[in-house]
């Protein structure tokens, strides 16, 4: 066992200097190089600092809508809400978000609603949507904004996102980069 003892302490103090030290410099010295050195693509809306990657809440009816948000989209920390499928709390919760989307979007019948759109993501942050979550809210924007659903359909076209290399993940579409669009109409 003492043969044992010092490799081990030898490993423990390597691993808290490496990881703790020299790792983080290593990721932080490859940050430099990403846009915005790593704080995150900012953008400036009415003198107010948004965070690209980060999920902001959107609940006006001229706007798209985010996904919902377990730590109601506040990046300071990320989390879901750790309750299980089955759980009655969290099937209340779903069913009220369907509730209320089908009430604000009547054109929409509840087996189109996109479960991203009644569901928070693991991050609770999420910034994305699908293609299909955005065109499910395009009728509600265009009547709330009185132009035409082609419109709102041009700019969802506009603002995809395609999968990295054209086979990595998904298409995608960033809410708040469509809402700044809508905003340009005027």
């Amino acid at each position: 066992m003492k043969e044992n003892i010092l490799p081990a302490i030898r490993l423990t103090v390597f691993c808290a200097v490496f990881f703790s030290g020299l790792y983080t410099l290593i990721i932080l010295g490859i940050a430099q190089f990403a846009p915005n050195q790593g704080k995150g693509e900012i953008v400036v809306v009415n003198g107010k600092n948004h965070h690209i990657n980060v999920a902001q809440k959107f609940t006006d009816n001229k706007y798209f809508w985010s996904r919902p948000s377990a730590v109601d989209y506040n990046g300071a920390g990320s989390g879901g809400s750790n309750k299980g499928p089955n759980n009655p709390d969290y099937l209340a919760e779903v069913q009220t978000r369907i509730d209320t989307f089908l009430l604000k979007n009547p054109s929409v019948k509840r087996s189109e609603v996109p479960s991203e759109l009644v569901t928070a993501s693991g991050s609770g942050l999420d910034p994305n949507l699908s293609v299909q979550g955005a065109k499910v809210q395009a009728k509600r924007i265009a009547e709330s904004r009185k132009i035409s659903e082609e419109k709102v359909l041009e700019i969802i076209l506009k603002n995809t996102e395609k999968p990295l290399l054209g086979m990595l993940g998904t298409e995608k579409i960033n809410v708040l980069k469509l809402n700044i669009e809508l905003d340009k109409l005027k």
